[in-house]
């Protein structure tokens, strides 16, 4: 019979499953960032526990890889200091005229409808740094941040 009317298994047509990314730079963390991937972990080493069918248990094994790196790697960040935007800090902004309000926090606590932003993010390295009543360029403009307030971090 020829190779091109051979049926191969389903498993071959299905497209690859690769590790899922770990964002670069050292692993920064709050309090709080540190305690949602201890939870991530648990509910990823609950689902495992459970002995699901093969195809949600090569996931869930994946997303512990993940979480298990994440959480090996952590470094819990020092509170910010008080008169500097720094890793942890609350700051309220002027951007382009729109005053804005966001926390620096690490790429697992990020959350945007939170106003919580990764210190990798342009506008969290933009800040960084910069004191109260300081003005910025961002984004290719000159003046576009003026730094209104900085805040401590959240609780820890």
């Amino acid at each position: 019979m020829s190779v091109a009317f051979r049926r191969e298994s389903d498993e071959e047509h299905l497209e690859p499953k690769f590790e899922l990314p770990i964002p670069p730079g050292p692993n920064l963390v709050t309090t709080a960032g540190l305690a949602i991937i201890e939870a991530k972990l648990a509910e990823v080493e609950a689902v495992i526990a459970a002995e699901p069918e093969e195809k949600v248990l090569a996931d869930a094994k994946r997303q512990w890889r993940y979480w298990i790196t994440r959480k090996t790697s952590a470094q819990l960040a020092p509170p910010p200091p008080a008169d500097r935007v720094a890793f942890g800090s609350r700051v309220r902004f002027t951007l382009n005229g729109a005053e804005r309000e966001v926390t620096l926090v690490g790429s697992d606590e990020a959350e945007g409808a939170d106003d919580k932003i990764p210190f990798t993010a342009p506008l969290a390295r933009a800040l960084i740094g910069a004191e109260v009543g300081e003005v910025l360029d961002f984004g290719g403009r000159a003046d576009a941040i003026e730094i209104v307030a900085i805040g401590g971090a959240e609780a820890r």
